[in-house]
């Protein structure tokens, strides 16, 4: 067994957790329009579940609004049903071949729960990273005759220390989101 190929496996696998939280967070609402607010809407159209990004161009011209442009011009109805139905607070309004999403203002009680939000997207990437020490911890246990016990004790170390790291990033993330969040 390769020790380091398993740790850096693991970390590998933390990375992309972490990074994951990390683009959870850009789709929460600050009050300033961003393409990831609604780029993962599922919209029916063509007789399948697709991703609003991959059916349609989105921008933001200004602070206020999205721009939704469908590559197809006859799924506009089927985007402006999805976005509705995602349930994300907008209102998107067809204007020709575009779609217009006006980012509303946020009050202070849906700034609130936006907070919320972003502790449980936050502890749900927490609590990745730990399953994923846990998995790797428990590849190296299983090859331990094949290594000698400081080798164990080494790796376990350096395991626990890139779970650390990569917990403190999501706590650095969450405290930013947080400050975005509430600043008025």
């Amino acid at each position: 067994m390769d020790t380091k190929s398993v740790i850096s496996n693991g970390t590998a696998s933390m990375k992309k957790t972490v990074e994951h939280t990390l683009h959870e967070f850009t789709g929460l609402n600050t009050g300033k329009a961003q393409p990831s607010m609604v780029e993962n809407v599922t919209v029916e159209v063509y007789g399948s579940q697709m991703r609003l990004k991959d059916i349609a161009t989105i921008s933001t011209p200004d602070a206020r609004s999205i721009v939704i442009q469908p590559f197809d011009k006859n799924a506009s109805k089927d985007i402006v049903q999805g976005i509705q139905a995602a349930n994300l607070g907008f209102n998107p309004v067809p204007q020709g071949t575009i779609i217009r999403c006006p980012v509303p203002e946020l009050t202070g009680e849906r700034r609130a729960d936006l907070v919320k939000v972003a502790h449980r997207l936050a502890e749900e990437g927490r609590v990745r990273v730990r399953n994923i020490r846990r998995d790797t911890l428990e590849v190296l246990k299983k090859g331990q005759k094949e290594v000698s016990e400081d080798e164990l004790k080494r790796a376990e170390k350096e395991v626990q220390t890139a779970t650390d790291r990569w917990i403190i990033e999501i706590d650095k993330a969450l405290k930013t989101k947080e400050t975005d969040l509430t600043k008025i």
